[in-house]
């Protein structure tokens, strides 16, 4: 037994030690103790409850090459596997998975799909899991996926086993004139496989979209059954129509030079055709002030034909005179049969004189001067002046104009009669190389006065 030695000098007994402070408890200490429980509590059951899965069944028409072990993935990531497979009485396959608890529960809506990740070999199968929507009503443990909802795999051994050799052979030289078509377009082809994924996705679209949609697919296959028996039916019509767009393509194509000329053109005359289409409403408008015009004058339109009514009699036996002059039953008796013996006859004329031919021929260099003035001429043989004017529809015509005595203002502001040579200084004299129809009104064809290329001597600047 230990004693404790009081210090020399000391005779009072030493006093005993208090005790030590007790820890002093609060609510942060208290929180602090919890928090710690709790992490603890998480770690535990995320190290010891996070590994649980549950089990559904998937009712498949044949089992695809699955075997127990195989893999269920979402999105190409494993969240499951197979665990058993077995008959059923229908001959169709029941599989049975785990899943992960943490995609459990499913809901409905759900679809699975046999699958290959690459290369055809056996046992290289898994089952690509696609979730219905949250939304859905879930599917507990246990539940089991219909056939609809499922899908085998396709094997390409299965798809060749279904042809013939020959269309087997064919695909071969199918695949073989392929490659050669493709010699030397590897760039062009690694650029367009950037397109291929979203191309199969859609076409995986359109097909899921099938098969959700059964009833209406059957009744388009159906649908599609009566119209080609229909079509059947018409076989004949049917070649007699590819033979006849037969014919017309080729003629098409012997015409491709002027196609592509036509083409060519096309843009010049789109832009003619706008330009048109960009005046049509200015013209548009002038047709209608036109019209309005017009509509003051449509009064007298009863009258005019009225007369012209009065006038049909009497020109009815001139037209038929007429019609007998260039059409008349019988043989060389109107003026198309002479019409057509002119080319005899000029033949005719060639070989019984062609010395009195080839002079006619040199002299039209001499005589073509006196062919525009031809009115002229005719009218100075015949009347020697009267009638050697020009003439159109209503007959001969001529221009005249007065000359009259001017007045002038003096320088008084008065008005006096003018001396007969200021009258006169207003007159054009001397003009003596006046061209033919310098007397009319020049036209804006350029055809009035006629100048003849130069060739007649005369000058077209004389004009009244």
């Amino acid at each position: 037994m230990a004693t404790t030695v009081p210090p020399s000098g000391s005779t009072a007994p030493s006093a005993p030690l208090p005790p030590p402070p007790r820890p002093r408890v609060t609510p942060g200490r208290i929180a602090a103790v919890a928090a710690l429980a709790l992490v603890v509590a998480i770690v535990l059951l995320l190290a010891f409850g996070g590994g649980g899965t549950s089990t559904y069944y998937l009712t498949l028409p044949n089992a695809g090459g699955l075997v127990r072990g195989d893999q269920v993935q979402v999105g190409g990531v494993p969240v499951g596997s197979v665990k058993d497979i077995a008959l059923l009485p229908n001959y169709q396959v029941k599989v049975r998975v785990q899943i992960e608890s943490s995609l459990v529960p499913l809901h409905r809506g759900t679809t699975t799909e046999i699958r290959v990740p690459s290369l055809s070999t056996v046992a290289n199968r898994y089952i690509a899991l696609a979730p219905g929507p949250n939304n859905a009503p879930a599917l507990p443990a246990g539940s089991t996926l219909p056939a609809s909802a499922t899908r085998e795999v396709v094997d390409l051994d299965r798809l060749f086993d279904t042809f013939t050799p020959k269309t087997r052979k064919g695909l071969q030289q199918l695949f073989q004139g392929s490659a050669e078509s493709y010699t030397g377009a590897a760039p062009q082809l690694q650029f367009d496989s950037h397109y291929f994924p979203p191309a199969i996705a859609a076409v995986d679209h359109v097909l899921a979209e099938f098969g959700d949609d059964e009833s209406l697919f059957s009744s388009f296959l159906v649908e599609s059954a009566k119209a080609t028996t229909v079509l059947a039916g018409r076989r004949q019509q049917l070649t007699e129509l590819v033979s006849h767009a037969d014919t017309a393509f080729a003629a098409v194509g012997s015409q491709a030079e002027n196609l592509t000329s036509g083409l060519r053109q096309l843009p010049g005359t789109l832009r003619q055709g706008n330009h048109l289409f960009e005046e049509l409403p200015a013209t548009i408008a002038i047709l209608q002030r036109l019209t309005e015009v017009a509509k003051a004058n449509t009064k007298e339109t009863p009258a005019f034909f009225s007369r012209l009514r009065q006038l049909l009699p009497h020109v009815t036996p001139v037209v038929s005179d007429f019609s007998q002059a260039f059409s008349k039953p019988g043989p060389t008796n109107d003026l198309t049969e002479a019409a057509l013996a002119l080319p005899g006859l000029a033949k005719a004329l060639v070989t019984a004189s062609p010395d009195n031919v080839r002079a006619l021929e040199e002299s039209v260099p001499i005589t073509a001067l006196f062919g525009p003035y031809s009115p002229d001429l005719e009218g100075f043989i015949r009347a020697f002046g009267p009638a050697a004017g020009y003439y159109d529809a209503n007959g001969h015509y001529a221009r005249a104009g007065g000359v009259f005595p001017d007045f002038q203002l003096n320088s008084e502001g008065v008005l006096k009669p003018a001396e007969p040579a200021q009258v006169l200084q207003s007159l054009k004299v001397g003009q003596l190389r006046r061209c033919p129809g310098a007397a009319t009104q020049p036209a804006s064809d350029g055809s009035a006065p006629f100048a003849g290329n130069g060739q007649l001597g005369c000058d077209p600047s004389e004009t009244p």
